[in-house]
């Protein structure tokens, strides 16, 4: 076995898998409607033999997860294949670097990130498989196997149901949908308070719905609600004094993140005073060896990170090891719709007293299940 010190790899094969099921109620946000649970994994194979998996944000468009399935086998694979990378970190460099132009030709840099962040992840499940060691252990030395985690994902019908089972599932902090309705989101976000007690942890997701006028018109009725945060009030593309004026303006503290698509970006919202909680999405942009720093620099400037998933397995479990090697306060998303994409790794996590359970398996823990690949793939 070689040094944990030594990250060098040569990758021999880089594969990515579209995998794709129906699911009876369609997931609802304020942007578009998922009628079908989508994911994109990626296997690489390095030149010792040893495997590893990550994931791909691909929820949106409809063809997304095709769409980078051609990136990573067109455009990634032939970069990284044979090429020596002294660490995961070195390849993320050199592929950002490289990708760059076309990113820019083809006005495509998003799909582009998102790829080399999944393909990050598997790099990093690979070298945590060749050392024995998981993926928390081998960035930061320690292991945490129990984190805060909460239910994301639930929409604006009957949501007072959807808590119930959730709470009887294992969790106790909850993530109502808003942006289709202000009446219905209030009424939602006031019967969701009183079901869960004052105490309860509670936060809202707008998914960017409103311009500021409404924004802070909604935030305003929000801030005796004690929530925790207000996700994407606005769009990711709001100027920034936008965003530093209606934090000013509410108790509630305002979250985003994982619609910011590099360093640079990254860096304002932690500097500047809009963002209370940072939340960047692992497998939309800079997979661990890009969403490690910024976890660590929110963190040190005082902000609270949380990161962004509502995916598959792989990303679940990718996102959880995120936010143990960043430590801090944060809380890991769990998407509680009905998605079979969730469960085709061989060892999902459980959730106690609204708590992730991981354990210390080499790598992210867990890897698909090769039968549920074939059931599923198309």
């Amino acid at each position: 076995m070689k040094s944990r010190n030594d990250l060098s790899f040569t990758l021999a094969a880089v594969e990515p898998y579209v995998l794709r099921v129906p699911v009876e109620t369609p997931v609802r946000t304020a942007f578009g409607i998922m009628h079908s649970r989508p994911a994109l994994l990626v296997r690489v194979v390095g030149a010792d033999g040893v495997e590893g998996w990550g994931e791909v944000w691909c929820n949106f468009p409809s063809f997304g997860a095709e769409h980078r399935a051609n990136a990573i086998r067109h455009a990634l694979a032939p970069l990284v294949i044979d090429e020596p990378f002294q660490t995961p970190q070195h390849a993320f460099s050199q592929l950002s670097h490289r990708l760059r132009i076309l990113a820019l030709q083809a006005g495509e840099p998003g799909p582009l990130a998102q790829a080399v962040a999944g393909l990050d992840i598997a790099i990093w499940d690979m070298l945590g498989h060749r050392h024995g060691l998981s993926v928390q252990r081998l960035l930061s030395g320690t292991f945490r196997g129990r984190l805060p985690a909460y239910a994301s994902g639930i929409g604006p019908e009957e949501p007072e149901r959807v808590v119930t089972s959730a709470q009887s599932g294992g969790h106790r902090a909850f993530k109502l949908k808003l942006g289709f309705d202000d009446d219905l989101d209030l009424a939602n976000l006031r019967r969701l308070r009183d079901l869960i007690g004052s105490q309860g942890v509670l936060m809202a997701d707008a998914n960017q719905a409103w311009p500021y006028e409404q924004a802070l018109a909604m935030g305003r009725q929000m801030d005796d609600l004690a929530l925790a945060w207000l996700e994407e009030p606005m769009p990711a593309d709001t100027p920034q004094a936008l965003w530093d004026q209606l934090s000013s303006q509410l108790a509630t503290p305002l979250a985003g993140g994982e619609n910011l698509r590099d360093e640079a970006a990254f860096g304002t919202a932690i500097e500047q005073n809009g963002l209370r909680v940072i939340q960047p999405d692992i497998g939309k942009w800079g997979g661990f060896s890009g969403c490690l720093p910024v976890a660590r620099r929110a963190i040190e400037h005082g902000k609270r990170f949380c990161p962004h998933w509502l995916g598959g397995g792989v990303g679940l479990l990718a996102s959880a090891h995120l936010l143990a090697c960043a430590g801090g306060d944060g809380m890991v998303e769990v998407d509680i719709n009905p998605n079979p994409l969730r469960d085709l790794i061989d060892r999902p996590p459980d959730i106690a007293d609204g708590h992730l359970l991981l354990d210390e398996a080499p790598g992210l823990g867990a890897t698909p299940r090769q039968d549920a690949i074939t059931d599923v793939a198309q």
